[in-house]
This record gives C-alpha cells, structure tokens and sequence, in this order.
C-alpha cells in the first residue's frame, strides 16, 4: 500500500480522482483534435473504457484509459481516403479485437513466456524508454514561457516533499492550481496572453456526437487500423509492467497480463462503437502513482467517472482547455521523469549486472533504437508518429520507436548466450 491509502476517505478519493483527470485530460483530448473525432466522445469512451478495464483485471490494476497516439497515422490516412467516421470506427472495433485474440493466446500457453521475453535487462530500459519518449511533450508544452513552468514545477515538487497529510497526496493538483493562478497573474503583469474563449464559447450540457455506421464494413480500412494493435501491445506490456513495479505487485502473476490486455482490447473496441479513439493505458497517470504513492484503484475509477461527465459538460472541459500549456508542461517534466526513474529502479531491483557485455549490448540498443526512432519524428510528440521502416523496398511499415526499441531489445535477450533465469 502506498503512502495514506490505508485511511482514504471518500472524499479524499474523490479529491485524487480529480488530480489524475487532469494528469490524463491533456493527451486525451489532443488525439482526437487531430484526427477530427469529438472530444466529449473521446472523454466518455475513455471513462468508460477505464471502468470495463478495471473490471476485467478484478478492479486490481491502478491504470487509466486513454487515447493512443500510435493509432493517429492510421486514422488520418484513412480519413484522407475517403472513410467515414463509422469506417474508422468499424476499424477501431477490429483494433480491439486484435487485442482480445491475442489474450486467448497468452491465457491459452501461460504468461510464462511473456517474462521469458521481458526480464528486467529488457523492461528496465524499455520503461526508461517511455518516460524520455515523452520528456519532448513536455519540454514544447514549457518552452513558449519556462518561468510559468517552472514556478508549477517547484509548486509541485514542494508539495509532494514538504507538506503533509492530503495535501502531500495532491502535489499535481497543487501544482496545477498555482501554475494556473500564477499564469493569470502573469498576464496581467506582462505581454502573456490567458485566453478564456474556451470556457466562454462552450455550453454547459451538451449530448456528444456519438458516430452513426451508415455505410458497413471497408476491409481496407480495417486492415489499415487493426494491425497496428500489434505494436501497442507491447507499449500496453511495458506500461502493465511500469504500473506493477511503482506499486509494487506483480499484475502478470494477478490478474493476469491476459486480463490487462482483454481490458485494453474491450475498452478499444467500446471506443469505436462509440466513435473515440483507440484506447491505451495512460504513463501520465502511472507518474501520479509513482508521485504520490497512492496506489488506490478506486481513485482511477473515480477519475473514469469525473471523465465520463466531463463528456456531457463542456463547460467544464472549456475550464480546462483554458490552462495554458505552460502549466501542462511543468506537471509533465516531473510525470514523465518518474516514470524513467522507475525503469532504472527496475534494473536494480532485478540486480542485473552490468559488468556482463551482454547486458550492456541490449540495454544499449534498446535506449538507441527505441529513442532514436521516436525522436526522429517530425511532430515531436515522440510516441505520436511511429517512425516508418521501408521493408525491402516494396512498403513502409510504422512502428513507434518504443515499440522498435522493445523488439530490438527483446531479440537480443533471446539471441545472446548468457541468460539469466527468470522466475514464472
């Protein structure tokens, strides 16, 4: 248990659930703003996502739901050929089906060779991997004005040091709420600009534009979209095992990594019937566990309803749209720099030697692939645009750069004399 989970109280839970909506919202709501889907969709079929995953896993496993990055090239390149919304959907559902047959598998043959293909010498760099893949969103988000960031940084990370009781278990919140004020204080004082237009413009109750399938199934569209299920798969393996090592359980051995992908694939296959985004577990807010030490998974259901009604209220999504960047990017360098921390706390908690070659090679090319790849893409989201590899000169395959670095990673262990034993 982690730090005040023991003596949570329903309104401190509900308190929590709000910290980790904010922590996800950003993301969330950007991938379908690029990929011409709505926003309060995406919000609903992430809470509701989120809700079918922790009922799947035996409301074990303290994850959010949110919108995949890696499914945006996919879906705008279906769009630009003409699908509908309920193709792309249709394609979505297909994603999560993927995701479900592969489950059978694992709980068919064991889990016992998914750690066989990720001891630590490979997890350790692939979480690495994820959280400085991600550190670019946060370095851009900061950029335009660093004294608003970093004033929300130091909030932040006073807060988690320094104060005591709740206040210790809201550092992200805390830090949300100053950066916000300390940056409506900041534009009046100088040539910074709060724009409250978001909030203004938006109504307060609205029914979200769910899709309509009015023209079947496109077999191009789905073979377009579904297959890229493969390489989140592995994304959702490192995320699973980035999430068990900051709470300290193993979620292979219970519920079972066959139960966290069934969850992940229902909650993807929900979202297209709906009309958001591909579903994937969320690292923004596996670094608010790793924050505040508070490991309840009540708080992320809480968070998934706090979604679910933010979706039929856009006034109070209009609230958020207002913080500026700035803040988002403050928040974001401590959130994804735990979450490279933890990768390397799981390196010394396997006790991998790295006096041996051999686990040299593979954490090296694991760190070189996985992030030379992902910041090479031109967005600079890092896990946004999968980075393209032309297969023998006949097509171009994307992958995302953590998924390339964990195949690569994942090969060499298996290929390399010298293996340590792992534990099923």
């Amino acid at each position: 248990m982690g730090v005040g989970t023991m003596e949570l109280t329903n309104e401190r839970r509900a308190v929590l659930g709000l910290q980790h909506m904010v922590a996800m919202f950003g993301a969330t709501i950007l991938v379908p703003l690029i990929v011409g889907l709505d926003p309060s969709v995406t919000l609903i079929s992430a809470g509701i996502g989120t809700l079918i995953f922790h009922f799947v896993t035996k409301r074990m496993v303290p994850v959010f739901l949110g919108s995949s990055f890696a499914f945006i090239p996919p879906i705008l390149a279906a769009a630009g050929g003409g699908a509908s919304l309920g193709q792309i959907g249709i394609g979505i559902f297909c994603a999560g089906l993927v995701y479900l047959a592969m489950a059978g598998l694992v709980m068919w043959i064991g889990p016992g060779f998914i750690r066989r293909i990720f001891p630590p010498i490979v997890t350790g760099p692939v979480i690495v991997v994820i959280g400085i893949t991600l550190a670019p969103v946060a370095i851009d988000g900061a950029k335009a004005t660093w004294l608003i960031a970093i004033v929300t940084l130091l909030a932040t990370i006073v807060a988690a040091t320094y104060l005591k009781g709740l206040f210790r278990m809201l550092p992200i919140l805390i830090g949300f709420v100053v950066g916000f004020f300390f940056a409506w204080f900041w534009s009046l004082v100088s040539d910074f600009s709060l724009s409250f237009e978001a909030l203004t413009s938006a109504d307060w109750i609205a029914w979200p534009d769910f899709v309509t399938f009015d023209l079947g199934f496109d077999w191009e569209v789905i073979l377009l979209i579904a297959p890229v299920a493969f390489v989140t798969m592995i994304e959702h393996v490192g995320d699973i095992l980035a999430n068990g090592r900051v709470v300290g359980k193993d979620f292979f051995k219970e519920p079972g990594v066959h139960r966290t992908l069934m969850g992940d694939g229902l909650a993807t296959a929900t979202a297209g019937l709906l009309g958001g985004p591909p579903n994937t577990t969320y690292s923004e807010n596996t670094g608010v566990l790793a924050v505040t030490q508070v490991y309840d998974p009540m708080v992320l259901r809480i968070a998934a309803v706090f979604a679910i009604c933010l979706g039929f209220i856009p006034k109070f999504g209009g609230l958020l749209l207002t913080v500026p960047g700035e803040v988002l990017g403050g928040l974001s360098i401590i959130l994804f720099g735990m979450i490279a921390a933890v990768g390397m706390r799981t390196l010394v908690e396997g006790k991998v030697d790295f006096t041996k070659a051999r686990n040299m090679i593979i954490a090296g090319l694991i760190l070189v692939f996985g992030l030379g790849a992902s910041l090479m893409t031109l967005s600079g989201l890092g896990l946004a645009q999968p980075f393209t590899i032309n297969f023998f000169g006949q097509a171009d395959i994307a992958v995302s750069g953590l998924a390339l670095g964990a195949v690569v990673g994942v090969v060499a262990n298996l290929i390399l004399p010298g293996a340590e034993k792992v534990d099923e």
